[in-house]
């Protein structure tokens, strides 16, 4: 072993740059510690804690704002403003009760914890008694030089927060406990063949439209060109009952490309029309709306967790979480060219559930 090999460990090795062995220098070791204002004026260590009592207290109001829009705003019978609405508020409590205890955490770190740089040297790790009454009195150090127990109004802001954080989450999950679980309603959509109504405004003899969306506007397939996406719902939709929980289950994507790129198995042969299909928009991996289409690839792109469907292909699975291939909608057009649905989807939209196969 070489002479150099042999210096003491405080020493530290700095690469020469004209060939010559490494030099050394002593460990410089800690700078001198610079003690905070706090630390000696106790006007500002109350400022100081004062401060983090109030970013606590907002955490705890914006919890409670959460928790009551979830019941002053009404869901019974929403609308499009209501959901939004509501979804703002609960999302908003949530995310401020939250971002209020990790500013106020971090503040109180900085303003009021004991920041006094410490060195532990590096022993043989070990299991023995000694050792847990060191880690024992750790602990309790760390506890008293948080500087908690001697302020009690920090104590109180910091448990309140704690507390009610988490009800702008759990409240909302609690209150849908008793929600409607009938599966059976997601095996059906409004594209399902329906008959009676007023065939002229809605449907075609007992088949649905295909009406753009949110206009609910007819379109007819001379307006979708190559490569073009239109998202779309069932015709005349808005106007009917339980319109949001049914658009929820029947938004579809339209895409057209060359009829020559299609791999239409046999079944499936007069589904689509002159290159344009329809597939749900409902991604079959935890149900995001798929809604990015690439155009060389005639990939269509759920943003949440990157599952890819190849929209020529029946819409497979070609990359990604998602386990089914998107459910496809039949389609044709009448005299006049307006598309229109064939028969519902021909299985469950969405992702898995227990007795999907049901």
């Amino acid at each position: 072993m070489s002479s150099h090999e042999q210096q003491p460990s405080t020493e530290v090795a700095r690469s020469g740059t004209d060939g010559r062995l490494p030099e050394r220098f002593e460990n410089p070791g800690l700078a001198p510690h610079r003690h905070r204002l706090a630390d000696s004026d106790p006007k500002v260590s109350k400022r100081s804690e004062r401060q983090v009592v109030v970013i606590f207290l907002i955490s705890v109001l914006a919890s409670i704002a959460g928790v009551v829009g979830y019941f002053v705003i009404p869901l019974d019978e929403p609308s499009i403003l209501d959901v939004r609405l509501s979804t703002l508020v609960i999302g908003a409590g949530l995310g401020l009760g939250m971002l209020g205890i990790g500013v106020a955490a971090v503040q109180w770190a900085r303003a009021l914890m004991d920041d006094a740089e410490k060195v532990e040297d590096r022993h043989p790790m070990s299991a023995g008694p000694s050792v847990q009454q060191q880690a024992f009195e750790m602990l309790r150090d760390g506890g008293s030089e948080a500087n908690i127990a001697r302020r009690p109004v920090l104590k109180g802001a910091v448990g309140g927060a704690l507390a009610l954080a988490p009800l702008a989450f759990l409240v909302p999950l609690i209150g849908n406990l008793g929600a409607d679980w009938d599966i059976s309603k997601f095996a059906r959509t409004a594209w399902r063949p329906v008959r009676g109504g007023d065939p002229e405004r809605y449907y075609q003899g007992q088949y649905r439209y295909l009406a753009v969306d949110p206009q609910d506007r007819r379109i007819k397939a001379s307006e979708i060109t190559n490569n073009n996406i239109v998202h779309v719902i069932p015709h005349g939709l808005p106007e009917e009952e339980h319109y949001l929980e049914e658009k929820a289950k029947a938004v579809v994507l339209l895409v057209r490309v060359d009829p020559g790129l299609l791999k239409e198995s046999a079944e499936r042969a007069d589904w689509s029309y002159e290159g344009i299909v329809a597939y749900s928009k409902i991604c079959t991996h935890v149900g995001c709306p798929v809604a990015l289409y690439e155009q060389q690839t005639h990939h269509l792109l759920c943003p949440c967790h990157q599952s890819t469907f190849d929209i020529t292909d029946a819409a497979k699975v070609v990359f990604g979480p998602a386990k089914r291939a998107l459910p496809q909608l039949p389609i044709a057009v009448d005299e006049e060219g307006y598309l229109y649905a064939k028969a519902d989807f021909d299985e469950p939209v969405g992702p898995s559930y227990w007795q999907r196969e049901r």
